[in-house]
C-alpha cells in the first residue's frame, strides 16, 4: 500500500504535521508513503505536485491529504496515473461521496430532508424561500456542498424558522461571507431533527450529538470512531446489517458515513465522505486505522 500524504509548505520533504501522527503510523507498519506538493497542486501544477510519488507501484495508492475540489482531486488521479500510481478512488466515485447532491439520492430515506441551491456565490433571497417552502415553520441546517460553519451555530448555520425571511437571508448572508472563495458547489438546507445529545462544545458552545464515523474500504467497515473527542460517549459497534445495506449503496470503494442517534434509539446519516479526505478523531488509533486498511486493501 502506497500512502501520499500532503507535504509541509515549508518543509517540503516533511509531511505536513496535520498528518505527521498519520505518517507514523504507516512507517512503522512498513508501508510506502510519498508525498504530494498541495500548493503545487492548487496553483494548477499537478506534475509538480506529484513530482516525489513514486514512478510506478504495483499497488492501489490512497491519499490522505486536504479536501479538494472534484476537479482538483481529477488533476491529481490523472498526474498520478500518468506516473503509474493508481488512486483507490478515481474522479468519479471522489465527486460522488464528497458532493452532497451526489449521495444524498441514494440515501434519502436515512437522512433528513434536503434541498440546495447551486451557486458560486451571492443568491436571491427569493430564490431561497421558494426553495424553503415545503419545510414551513420547522427549523432548516444551512451547509455547502460539503461543509458547515456549525461551530458558528446561531449565526452561520442553525435557522429556527424557515419561513423567518429575516433570519434566513441572516445565516445565509453571514455564511456566504465566512465561506467566501472556500464555497464549494452551493447552498444546502437540511431539516433539522432531534439527536441524543452529547453535551456543548467547549469553546464554539454549539451542541453536540451522540455522532459516530463509519470507515468502509469495498463496502465493508474497516473503522467505526466517535466522532467527536470534546464528548464522552460509547463508540459506535460493529454496523449493524442496516448499515451495511446502506454503505452499498454509495458508488465509492473508500468511503465515510457520519452517523447520529436520534432520542428514539434509531440512527441518521449526517454525512457521507471520501475516506481519503476525511479526518481521523485525535483518539483514534492511527496505527489499527491503517493495519486493516492496508489488510483490506490487498
Amino acid at each position: 500500500m502506497l500512502v501520499l500524504f500532503c507535504s509541509d509548505p515549508l518543509a517540503p520533504r516533511h509531511p505536513d504535521s496535520a498528518f505527521a501522527s498519520e505518517a507514523d503510523a504507516v512507517r512503522a507498519l512498513g508501508h510506502d508513503l510519498a508525498l504530494i506538493d498541495y500548493e503545487a497542486l492548487l496553483a494548477g501544477d499537478p506534475r509538480a505536485a506529484v513530482r516525489r510519488a513514486p514512478a510506478a507501484h504495483a499497488g492501489l495508492a490512497v491519499y490522505r491529504g486536504w479536501m479538494l475540489q472534484p476537479e482538483a482531486y481529477r488533476r491529481l488521479h490523472d498526474a498520478l496515473a500518468d506516473r503509474g500510481v493508481r488512486l483507490v478512488n478515481d474522479p468519479a466515485a471522489y465527486e460522488h461521496a464528497h458532493h452532497f447532491p451526489g449521495w444524498y439520492p441514494a440515501l434519502q430515506d436515512h437522512t433528513p430532508r434536503s434541498v440546495w441551491l447551486p451557486t458560486g456565490g451571492d443568491v436571491a433571497i427569493d430564490d431561497v424561500m421558494a426553495l424553503l417552502r415545503p419545510f414551513g415553520d420547522a427549523p432548516v441546517f444551512l451547509k455547502d456542498f460539503v461543509k458547515s460553519r456549525k461551530h458558528e451555530w446561531t449565526e452561520a448555520c442553525f435557522i429556527p424558522s424557515a419561513s423567518d425571511r429575516a433570519a434566513v437571508e441572516r445565516v445565509v448572508r453571514r455564511f456566504l461571507e465566512l465561506q467566501g472563495s472556500s464555497l464549494e458547489g452551493g447552498l444546502v438546507f437540511r431539516e433539522f431533527v432531534e439527536l441524543a445529545p452529547a453535551g456543548r462544545h467547549p469553546k464554539s458552545g454549539m451542541p453536540l450529538a451522540r455522532e459516530h464515523r463509519l470507515f468502509f474500504l469495498d463496502g465493508a467497515p474497516i473503522a467505526a470512531l466517535r466522532y467527536w473527542d470534546e464528548a464522552e460517549y460509547a463508540a459506535a459497534a460493529a454496523p449493524p446489517d442496516a448499515l451495511r445495506a446502506l454503505a452499498a449503496r454509495v458508488k465509492s470503494r473508500f468511503f465515510t458515513l457520519d452517523i447520529a442517534e436520534l432520542l428514539g434509539g434509531s440512527f441518521t446519516v449526517i454525512e457521507v465522505g471520501d475516506g481519503q479526505v476525511s479526518g481521523l478523531p485525535d483518539h483514534a488509533d492511527r496505527r489499527a486505522f491503517y493495519q486493516e486498511l492496508a489488510a483490506r486493501l490487498g
